[in-house]
């Protein structure tokens, strides 16, 4: 006879949601268990669902705590109610995946059992898959740079969109930054509403140059990124209430425009948020009201392709598209790729090759950081020539694992003394093995 699984089983709604393991500690230093997790969720369900419901949504899974490595599952499981929907999603790469819909609290009670810390839904509904009814920026700051110029690049971005006759949502992301999502009308491609938030990148940049950067490449950037790649099909980031792994448990909080200018993202917690949630409820329960039309940034994107500023980077795991320039980073950049991308009109002069060097590589962020210190010490008089924004530390993403890659800009180091690039201390990139098979293949081919 088969042993019945052990945990606590949760009335939501008119269902039966069992959580297992419900003591296992998620946030050692906050002491937050799964159970607290659930609770939480469950107190401010209204917001949360509101952002993920009738979304496909991929599934970030923490099994062994914030604290430990994630691992991201875009196929739904196999083993899972029955009353829980799917969709069948097409990616870049050619592939499918059959993905979880949430429409309800007991849905998201079941997906936060599987180690689902956070929340990332596609920006489309279930019945369109292919035309979003999200545009979704994504303000990044680089390292060093203060909270306060992340809220000065927000207000930025509200304006702007007054101008070109779209409401903005904002919130914390939980980290450093802050998000600014907008309902449009869901009539563009995947491939349209990602070209029009590049024209707003460009158009916030342009209106606060020395706070704002629309570069995709980390070594050329300055200030907050405005990452328009997040639009890009596959792409994903974490919803409204959203819990961050981070110590404090913070949370992805949704605001008004009038809290921005002072909010302080250390004050939405796991612990704070249900009672705000319960008195002011959601700043975001109208945004389904407010859709709007991108053809005024479409048509500012007809006007930068006019005057020589095409398309920008996609992300690496895509095709190359038809007008994007070189996606060789500036630091690797050779004489015949620089040649090439002079002859754009959007390129006026050659790139300058950038000393960048790789460090560490590792799926535990903290032997990465560790491996920044020893090179540190190994090169004092380099290391003390550094600024805050010469360290890069990426938060890498491979199908279904993330690690972290620490680089290192020498622009700052006289070339008598720069370093020169060795072997990643540590060195594990999860990814090289299929990225050398798939070398050998197409060469192969």
């Amino acid at each position: 006879m088969a042993k019945e699984p052990e945990g606590k089983a949760l009335s939501v709604g008119n269902r039966e949601v069992l959580i297992t393991n419900p003591d296992k500690l998620y946030f050692s230093q906050a002491k937050i268990s799964k159970f607290d997790l659930v609770r939480y969720y469950l107190s401010v369900a209204p917001g949360a669902i509101a952002a993920i419901r009738d979304r496909p949504i991929v599934l970030k899974r923490f099994v062994n705590g914030a604290e430990a490595e994630a691992f991201y599952q875009k196929r739904a499981p196999e083993n899972r109610p029955p009353w829980l929907r799917t969709v069948t999603l097409s990616f870049p790469s050619g592939r499918t995946a059959e993905e979880i819909v949430v429409d309800d609290a007991a849905g998201l009670a079941w997906i936060v059992n599987l180690g689902c810390i956070e929340l990332h839904p596609h920006p489309v509904r279930s019945g369109n898959l292919d035309h979003p009814d999200e545009l979704r920026i994504d303000l990044d700051p680089v390292p060093g740079v203060e909270w306060a110029d992340v809220r000065r690049v927000a207000l930025e971005v509200q304006a702007f969109l007054e101008e070109v006759n779209l409401r903005g949502w904002p919130k914390t992301s939980g980290s450093r930054g802050m998000h600014v999502n907008v309902r449009i009308e869901p009539r563009w491609t995947f491939t349209e509403v990602r070209r029009a938030a590049v024209a707003l990148s460009r158009a916030v940049e342009r209106r606060a140059p020395s706070l704002a950067t629309s570069k995709w490449w980390k070594e050329e950037r300055h200030g907050v990124f405005l990452d328009y790649n997040q639009n890009a099909k596959d792409r994903t980031t974490c919803s409204a209430y959203s819990v961050r792994p981070l110590p404090d448990a913070r949370v992805s909080a949704p605001l008004h425009w009038n809290e921005v200018a002072g909010c302080d993202p250390a004050d939405f917690t796991l612990f704070t948020m249900p009672e705000r949630f319960a008195k002011i409820g959601d700043p975001h329960a109208d945004m389904d009201a407010a859709a709007g039309s991108l053809e005024k940034l479409l048509e500012l994107a007809d006007k930068d392709e006019a005057e020589g500023l095409g398309d920008a980077p996609w992300p690496p795991h895509f095709r190359k598209a038809k007008h994007e320039p070189s996606r060789v980073m500036p630091s690797r950049a050779k004489p015949a790729a620089t040649k090439a991308a002079a002859k754009r009109p959007a390129a006026k002069t050659p790139r300058v090759k950038i000393p960048l060097i790789t460090v560490a590589n590792s799926p535990d962020k903290k032997l990465a950081l560790a491996g920044l210190e020893r090179w540190k010490a190994k090169y004092p008089e380099a290391a003390k020539l550094l600024a805050v924004d010469d360290v890069l530390i990426d938060s890498m993403r491979g199908r279904s694992s993330t690690w972290t890659r620490i680089r290192v800009n020498l622009r700052h180091v006289p070339e008598a003394i720069r370093p020169p690039q060795e072997t990643p201390d540590p060195d594990d990139d999860p990814t090289r093995e299929f990225r050398e098979r798939w070398r050998k293949k197409k060469r192969a081919d």
